[in-house]
Parts: structure tokens; C-alpha cells; sequence
């Protein structure tokens, strides 16, 4: 199998997986109607094997390539929603932004 092939299989299962995800707002809402005062937001690098060519997930952080993933978490650490990947060297904050967290929350 290509590398192309490859790469276009996990384009289509993360689709799947993110089809049948909850989105951020209902997830948010839910938390709110469960009493939930605080959550928790951290971002992750999901490292991955990549050139060096590919410069946009190159984390300068981490020193390795990856994909930059946002996480809500409730206050028992349980993990309520994922965001989608973005390139390795996005910020944490940026990636919260773009995915719109701290509009919905406030």
C-alpha cells in the first residue's frame, strides 16, 4: 500500500470518529446542566513520524513532530470532548481559539 493510500485511510477514520464525536457546544452545555463550575483545557502533542520538510508540525516545545490536540476535561480528570488535530507548532491557546472554546464557555 502507498503512503498516499495510507494517509488518505486515516483522513477518513478520523472523519468517522469525528462525525460521531459530540460537538463542543452541546458538550459544554451538558456540563454546565450537570453543575460543572470548572473544567479543565489542556492541549496535547500526539507525536507523529514525520520529514523535516513538513515545518507546520514541527514543535519547537516538544522538539518533535506532532499534531496539537485540544482536551476537556471534567474535575475528576474524566475526558469529556477532544478536539481535532492542528499542526504541531500551533500554540495551545491559538488551538482553543480556533475550535472557538473560550466564545462557547463565557
Amino acid at each position: 500500500m502507498s503512503v498516499a493510500t495510507a494517509w488518505r485511510y486515516v483522513a477518513e477514520v478520523v472523519q468517522l470518529l469525528s462525525a460521531r464525536s459530540p460537538k463542543l457546544a452541546t458538550t459544554l452545555r451538558k456540563a454546565r446542566k450537570d453543575g460543572l463550575r470548572h473544567l479543565i483545557l489542556d492541549g496535547t502533542l500526539i507525536c507523529a513520524d514525520r520529514v523535516k520538510a513538513d515545518q507546520p508540525y514541527y514543535s519547537m516545545k516538544h522538539r518533535t513532530h506532532g499534531m496539537n490536540v485540544q482536551v476537556i476535561a471534567g474535575p475528576n480528570c474524566a475526558v469529556i470532548w477532544t478536539s481535532g488535530t492542528l499542526p504541531g507548532k500551533t500554540h495551545d491557546l491559538t488551538a482553543a481559539r480556533i475550535w472557538g472554546i473560550p466564545a462557547i464557555w463565557t
